[in-house]
């Protein structure tokens, strides 16, 4: 779908430089960001900082992905220097995923800048959640967008039995909160205890998709790399849990999904056409698969996901009903991965739901969920 330009958006970083400054004029400052820190002009916060007058720059921490994003999911990454600055760079996925005292000797300020996308499954909010509450120095969240809408809750609420690092909180899979109003929930709600400041964006409203915000659109980790991807995924990652591929290796990451036992992928497009889910249109082809991936140097046959409308797209809806009727058509082909489709999911009634053939019955349950927890976020907005 093309973007819609026109938005005026500031993200925290100029927010911050414009008016907030005093946040850390005088102090010692450690930054947690990647590629994805960047103002409107592409500038890095890295360098914006470096520069700032009153401010010392004087460590770095990077997430997943590392702190250019070019690492695979789920690599470790190493610490490092930067080659510009000259500053430590310490990695919060590897020997530890939340700052150490060693690491956080000699800072004052903890300033965090991560563009995430709206999904619980997703390292950028364990990271954020577990180094605001290490930090024992104020945490400072330079706000951005969510990029599928902060004003569409959906997917359920995750079963503390289930939590990890792709699932650390009991919070809606499309929770519907910037960085900064879910950090504001968590602490308000006692799930973290930090000192936090959020420096808010100017111009952004809830019912905007990132590409209406005027923002560049700077790939968050290696395969989401278009809207339409981003759209989906909050379901479409469901197929990581599984045997067949969830479209990392081709040129359309979550999007694509098969396996080589899908050879009846026209017929399982068909039939989820039939029931006329909002928003999307499936359609049966095959890829080559990059080798290092699921299914690697093979051809297989796929599905593809077309974004007809994506104000309609339900993306936990599609994938759980996609699951659902892979699953029934092929029982022998088709394995979970255990227990991390639990993981993903926050529970496992999707897997039970997908194995029952009942899927139907699950997503009221889900919805009544995920209402619920709009409501109890709800004072922790910062936008309208």
């Amino acid at each position: 779908m093309p973007a819609q330009r026109g938005g005026s958006v500031r993200p925290g970083i100029e927010v911050l430089l414009r008016d907030s400054l005093g946040l850390l004029r005088g102090r010692r400052v450690g930054l947690i960001t990647n590629q994805s820190g960047r103002d409107r002009a592409g500038r890095s916060d890295i360098d914006l900082l470096d520069h700032a007058p009153g401010v010392t720059l004087v460590a770095l921490f990077a997430p997943e992905h590392g702190i250019r994003g070019a690492a695979d999911a789920g690599a470790k990454i190493a610490s490092d220097t930067d080659a510009a600055t000259g500053l430590p760079i310490y990695s919060l996925y590897g020997a530890t995923l939340a700052p150490t005292p060693a690491m956080l000797r000699g800072i004052d300020v903890l300033v965090y800048d991560l563009q995430d996308v709206g999904t619980r499954c997703y390292t950028y909010i364990a990271t954020m959640a577990m180094a605001a509450g290490a930090a024992h120095v104020p945490f400072v969240v330079l706000d951005r967008p969510d990029p599928v809408r902060g004003d569409v809750v959906e997917g359920g609420v995750l079963d503390t039995a289930y939590r990890s690092f792709v699932g650390p909180f009991p919070i809606a899979l499309r929770y519907g909160l910037t960085p900064g109003e879910l950090l504001r929930y968590l602490v308000g709600t006692g799930q973290v205890r930090a000192e936090v400041h959020v420096v808010p964006m100017d111009g952004w409203r809830r019912s905007m998709w990132y590409d209406q915000t005027g923002l560049p659109w700077i790939d968050p980790s290696p395969n989401l790399r278009t809207m339409d991807a981003v759209a989906l995924y909050p379901g479409m990652v469901f197929f990581e849990g599984t045997n067949l591929s969830e479209g990392r290796g081709t040129e359309a990451p979550f999007q694509l999904v098969g396996a080589p036992w899908l050879t009846d992928a026209g017929a399982i497009a068909r039939e989820l056409n039939l029931m006329n889910m909002g928003g999307v249109r499936f359609d049966s082809t095959s890829r080559v698969i990059a080798r290092g991936q699921k299914w690697g140097g093979d051809t297989i046959p796929m599905l593809h996901v077309e974004v007809t409308d994506r104000d309609l797209v339900r993306p936990v809806e599609l994938a759980a009903y996609m699951l659902q009727v892979i699953r029934r058509r092929h029982p022998s082909d088709f394995k979970w991965n255990l227990p991390h489709i639990d993981r993903l999911a926050g529970s496992d009634v999707l897997r039970r739901a997908v194995d029952g053939d009942s899927v139907a019955r699950l997503l009221p349950a889900l919805a009544g969920q995920s209402r619920a927890f709009e409501r109890a976020s709800a004072p922790y907005r910062i936008y309208r």
